[in-house]
């Protein structure tokens, strides 16, 4: 295996001047430095990361905090994200944190504090205060993923928009029963994002003049959890709304699900139109408000460089577009139920 001398050897330079090429730990001209570097690639040689941490102070790592790690939304993120880092020649330290956990409270109380990393990105994590506390004590640069507003640089979609535009548009089809599935209860704590998409249902209903019909579904944000409630107030004997407007598109489709096996026809007797564009919304012809995860990830990788680079620069806030596309999971309701 070739090493740094052996580098140096063949770019014709000393080892301290290919080494500062490497790492850019001090002044290499343009010429010299682009010989230490093809020298490096002939002989496949590659600095170790601790011994550019050793000559440039930096660690070439950047931790990356989520509160779940199989669910598709925050897969999608940490893939942009990684992506973004290898293409930057840097390591990616992944951390969950599921909300309510045991390891969650060790993570901030101590775990943090003792990992070394030039930046902190995290995802949809909506920390409380005294979580929040812990990880600017840090004194890191941080960039957020997800509405929340840290004070810091971010990077979302915006989800109350997003939320009346879908409901806009069931309205603009013909509807007023229209429900909204998913979130938490009205008695308890929402995460930001969906307590946002649920004011955005909410603003969109009473501005139609259809605050009577504003109804919301609590469940928990997954397939399983949308698929199980949805049977539930579908199959109830009380009036049966025409539309669903979904939290995510893992609850709507739930509830396209559980509508199908009900012998409810979408959308022939019943809309439903979700936030997300998922993996699966194409095999369902969903309806939905599409962001790109993975965009936010690198967006997010973006906005810490630049951080890194200038850390007293100001935070930038960049809203993610959610566009909407059209499939055949929405329609005008049945004939009686039309406005």
């Amino acid at each position: 295996m070739s090493g740094i001398a052996d580098v140096a050897r063949r770019a014709g330079v000393s080892k301290s001047t290919a080494s500062r090429a490497l790492t850019g730990s001090g002044y290499v001209s343009d010429a010299t430095r682009q010989r230490v570097r093809d020298a490096a690639n002939t002989l496949g040689y590659v600095p170790s990361t601790h011994a550019v941490s050793l000559a440039t102070g930096k660690t070439q790592t950047i931790g990356v905090i989520v509160p779940h790690v199989t669910r598709w939304y925050f897969g999608e993120v940490v893939d942009g994200i990684q992506n973004a880092l290898i293409a930057r020649d840097l390591d990616c330290a992944l951390f969950s944190a599921e909300p309510g956990s045991a390891n969650r409270q060790r993570m901030f109380d101590t775990y943090l504090g003792r990992r070394r990393f030039d930046g902190l990105i995290t995802v949809g994590l909506e920390p409380s205060t005294r979580e929040l506390d812990r990880i600017t004590t840090i004194g890191k640069p941080l960039v957020t993923i997800g509405s929340y507003d840290a004070g810091t640089s971010a990077v979302s979609i915006d989800d109350f928009e997003a939320a009346l535009r879908a409901t806009q548009h069931l309205i603009a089809l013909g509807h007023s029963n229209i429900v909204f599935l998913g979130g938490a209860p009205e008695d308890s704590d929402h995460s930001f994002g969906d307590a946002r998409r649920v004011g955005g249902y909410r603003t969109a209903m009473t501005e139609a003049g259809l605050a009577e019909f504003v109804q919301h579904i609590p469940c928990d944000v997954d397939m399983p959890d949308g698929y199980a409630v949805a049977v539930d107030f579908l199959s109830g004997s009380h009036a049966r709304p025409t539309a669903i407007v979904a939290v995510c598109d893992e609850v709507a489709i739930g509830a396209i699900i559980a509508a199908r096996r009900q012998g409810i026809g979408v959308p022939n007797d019943l809309s439903v139109i979700g936030i997300d564009d998922h993996t699966h919304a194409e095999m369902f012809s969903l309806t939905t408000l599409r962001q790109s995860p993975r965009e936010q990830g690198e967006t997010a990788v973006e906005l810490l460089s630049r951080l890194i680079a200038k850390p007293r620069s100001t935070p930038e806030r960049v809203w993610a577009p959610a566009t909407m596309v059209i499939r055949s999971s929405t329609a005008p309701p049945p004939e009686p139920a039309r406005l």
